[in-house]
This record gives structure tokens, sequence and C-alpha cells, in this order.
């Protein structure tokens, strides 16, 4: 066993700041499992998020598109594999499944879309904004015309935590609004709104400032 220091390393990009974390504790071992050992097997997607592949669910379509392969064999959804034992691909490819993970925290401007866009260049993404290496994704999304905070990384699992409902993480937008909405309307607003033919979850509203004409 050996211990270093941590190490952490910090850029300034376009209003952004990007950590590379490394552990300080760093453990010297054989990857592969002893001789008799019990297999310590995970879901696959799990495994490729962790490896920075995407979220879950991305990696979820990986293994459907048969992208994915264990020990020479395409995968199927739900295969679970034990990474220090099986060799695991992605278009051929092995998958490393320990690696340091890059954090970047980014004020998205409007007019910057937060996906990774259609592929045709007309509109800059959040992806443009950030020239640093690796498949970095952005957590959750920010409308078009929206500004504000978001979050891009190769660490699938955080991304995962972040984003699943399961985990209630409570998400906080400030609106501007034309007129002044009473107190029925905020009632209303609070109870969840429809959206694409189905109903949001229950919100916090509360006006934060009245101004001439909005809100």
């Amino acid at each position: 066993m050996s211990k270093r220091a941590p190490r952490w390393r910090s850029f300034a990009l376009f209003g952004a700041v990007a950590f590379s974390f490394v552990p300080s504790v760093y453990l010297r071992y054989n990857t592969a499992s002893p001789l008799g050992a019990t297999p310590m097997e995970e879901r696959l997607q799990k495994i490729l998020a962790r490896a920075g592949f995407g979220s879950r669910r991305a990696c979820e379509e990986l293994i459907r598109q048969g992208r994915v392969a264990v020990n020479g064999q395409v995968a199927q959804l739900g295969q679970k594999a034990d990474p220090n034992r099986d060799r695991i691909t992605v278009d051929g490819k092995s998958v490393r499944a320990k690696r340091p993970c890059i954090y970047v925290v980014l004020h998205k401007p409007q007019g910057v879309l937060s996906d990774e866009g259609d592929g045709s260049g007309c509109l800059p993404t959040v992806r443009d904004l950030v020239p640093l290496p690796g498949h970095l994704f952005p957590v959750g999304r920010l409308d078009l015309r929206s500004e504000g905070l978001i979050l891009l990384t190769d660490d699938g699992d955080l991304a995962y935590r972040l984003t699943h409902p399961r985990f209630g993480h409570e998400k906080e937008y400030r609106v501007l609004v034309e007129g002044e909405p009473d107190e029925a309307t905020l009632e209303k607003w609070r109870r969840g709104v429809l959206l694409d033919g189905r109903r949001t979850a229950p919100a916090k509203v509360a006006i934060a400032r009245r101004e001439k004409g909005s809100t």
C-alpha cells in the first residue's frame, strides 16, 4: 500500500471551472481477483457509466445496440460482469473501469444547447465551451433560451444519482413572466403543470420580486 497527497487541478475555461480529482489514497494491488475468490459482478451499464461512457441510461442504449461485448460475446441488457475478471469491450475497445473523473461546473449562456445537438453544428453546445479531451456529457439540461449552472462530467454514476427521480434532488429556476400572477395561479403551479401531456411533480413557487409589467 502506498499513500500520496491528494492532487487537484483546476482550469479557468470561458467562465467554467473544471476539477480533475485524484483520490488521496492509492491502493496498489493486482487487478485480477485471487484464484477462487468470489467474482464481484455488477450490471454492465453501471460498469460502463463508471468508466465514462455516459449515464446509465446511455450505457443501456449501447448494450441494446450490440456495441458491448463480454469475453468476446455480445452482451445483453441486464447482464452482469466482473471488471477484474471479464474482458469488457465497447466497439471492440477494452473498457477501463477504474479511472479519475472530471467535473466541470459551467455557466451556460443563452443560445447554447445543453445537449450534444443534432450534429449539424448550426448551434453551439456546452461541450464546445469546454476544450478538454474525453467523453464529457451534461448532467440534466437547460433550454436553449435559459442560462445558468450546468455540470459536465464523465462520471456516469454521479450523473445517475443527480438526475434519477428516485433520489429526489431539487432543481431551482428563476423565471421572468409577463404580468403579475395572483395567488390562485401560483397555487396551480405548485400542484404541477402539464408538459407534453404529463403533469410535473409538485413544486415550491414563490415570487422573488415584482417589476413593472413582469414578475
